[in-house]
């Protein structure tokens, strides 16, 4: 399994992220087989957070995984928290307080990797910072990172904590491709040039910080997955066509067009299918041309200027 660097924290991560959010939904041998599968394919860092199926996603994988001391020494784990119930949440008390449910439900003393959910509008930065200072000193998370946040979040965020973020895991796909559009979209006037994420990519690229693109099969805000979708006949015409050519399929080249990005990203899998998931892994040892690159970008109805 190919590795990246995640962000600043000296971590050595597989450039292909297990995402469990549907992991509840399998029974617990169907579970056993999936997180077996992936940990065959080298595929050891899992993305969790404690809404995935209301905290049974985590509990399932520990089970499926049979977690004791000597098979965590084996896995990056990475899980986050701030979303409830009609609200967001980063104070310190719900952040302490997640991450003591989290660490139970997966068997766990600590976490690799804790990321803050969504953005919260009542955030008090000092208070997050506080939160991550005791998790840090405690040994409880290891590393901290953000999701689906802008620039400007980063920063506000970055004046007060005592420990860098390593990760943002920000939707991304080829048909949802909007914060590399705007970058070659610069000093037009048409609807790519509309920058609405305060160039997070440029951004994260230049303080080191790991975008993990989530959803990257799907299109819209979980429309359906575009592989396959008439919805998109030109897209899935060339997707078949480069698949052919490297002798692998429409999931891996899909995969693919994300790892050649020169951001190094670590997608995340939602799948719980052993068969995608090795499709998803199998797109490390595929290089797509530049032109094979720009053609697929294309073909999904995005335009260059």
């Amino acid at each position: 399994m190919k590795q990246i660097s995640l962000g600043t924290s000296g971590l050595q991560v597989p450039a292909v992220a297990v995402g469990c959010m549907r992991l509840a939904a399998l029974d617990d041998r169907a579970a056993e087989v999936f997180v077996g599968t992936a940990l065959e394919l080298g595929a050891n860092f899992f993305d969790h957070a404690d809404i995935y199926g209301g905290g049974e996603s985590e509990r399932r994988f520990a089970k499926a995984v049979h977690m004791t001391p000597s098979v965590r020494e084996k896995l990056i784990l990475q899980s986050k928290c701030g979303i409830r119930p009609g609200r967001y949440d980063f104070s310190k008390s719900h952040i302490l307080e997640s991450v003591d449910g989290i660490l139970e439900r997966l068997q766990t003393e600590y976490l690799d990797v804790l990321l803050l959910h969504r953005p919260d509008m009542l955030m008090e930065p000092e208070e997050v910072a506080e939160a991550f200072a005791a998790l840090r000193d405690s040994g409880k998370v290891r590393h901290f990172g953000v999701s689906n946040m802008n620039p400007m979040q980063i920063e506000l965020l970055k004046k007060y904590l005592p420990v860098p973020i390593v990760a943002d895991q920000l939707q991304l796909s080829v048909t949802n491709a909007g914060m590399m559009t705007q970058g070659i979209h610069v000093n037009m006037t048409d609807e790519g040039s509309v920058n609405r994420d305060g160039s997070v990519l440029d951004y994260c690229r230049l303080h080191d910080i790991t975008i993990q693109p989530w959803s990257p099969f799907q299109y819209g805000f979980f429309e359906g997955v575009f592989i396959g979708s008439e919805k998109f006949p030109a897209l899935n015409a060339k997707l078949t066509e480069v698949a052919k050519r490297h002798g692998v399929s429409e999931t891996t080249v899909t995969a693919a067009w994300l790892l050649r990005h020169p951001a190094k990203f670590q997608p995340i899998f939602g799948t719980t299918n052993p068969g995608r998931l090795a499709e998803c892994a199998a797109a490390c040892d595929v290089v797509l041309t530049r032109e094979e690159w720009y053609e697929i970008y294309l073909s999904a109805g995005n335009t260059l200027p």
